[in-house]
């Protein structure tokens, strides 16, 4: 499984080889710094830790830096675990590990953009864009009442009793509430082109987040 964090640049199109435009999320995607692997038999998971996006070092506890410095990375604000991952990472640069794409991620690996290839199937993960708190007929689709005859109903989500018994509100209804700013998952997205030089991935279709917010991105299947 590849796996790596951005930030979403934003949406543009490009165009296929034969003429169609095509919509596309750019997503400026590390270089990440693995900074810890979890191990089944140590910590009961397995897993990769990856850093990505670079802060002052006065942004950072002592102790985070502490982490970071340990893997041989700058001050990195973001650290994200991937469960289960076995990440081909491009290694430090040291001798022996160029073209190495089938070693295991080791802590100080640089993880980049040259995982992914156009036209692999990957999941996006992100935090969506926050609507505050809105009626049922926006967070709901619910269909909207009668706007004739005097009809206060128009766009009210209506009864939301159980008659005399069990005379309470169900829990689970749908009603008005806070819509949006919750961790989403889209799936079944695919990568259109890969600009290693800029660390770009352009991804078919819209992602969740909004403008420079940072997602995950990981392997489909």
């Amino acid at each position: 499984m590849s796996a790596i964090i951005g930030k979403k640049v934003g949406m543009t199109q490009i165009f296929g080889e034969d003429g169609t435009v095509v919509p596309v999320t750019v997503i400026e995607a590390g270089p990440c710094k693995v900074t810890a692997v979890r191990k089944a038999d140590r910590d009961g998971y397995d897993a990769v830790q990856l850093a990505f996006g670079e802060v002052k070092e006065g942004k950072l506890t002592k102790a985070e830096l502490g982490h970071l410095q340990k893997a041989g990375a700058g001050a990195l604000k973001h650290l994200v675990e991937f469960r289960d991952a076995d990440l081909q990472a491009g290694g430090d640069g040291g001798e022996g590990d160029e073209g190495d794409e089938s070693a295991e991620a080791k802590v100080g690996d640089t993880v980049t953009v040259g995982a992914f290839d156009a036209g692999q199937r990957v999941k996006v993960s992100g935090v969506s864009i926050g609507k505050g708190f809105q009626g049922t007929v926006k967070r709901h689709r619910f269909a909207r009442g009668p706007v004739t005859h005097g009809s206060h109903n128009v766009r009210a989500p209506g009864s939301v009793g159980a008659s005399a018994f069990p005379a309470r509100v169900f829990k689970g209804l749908r009603m008005p509430g806070r819509m949006g700013g919750k961790r989403v998952t889209q799936r079944g997205l695919e990568v259109a082109d890969v600009d290693a030089d800029r660390n770009l991935l352009l991804i078919k279709g819209s992602v969740p987040g909004s403008r420079n917010a940072i997602v995950e991105v990981r392997t489909d299947g």
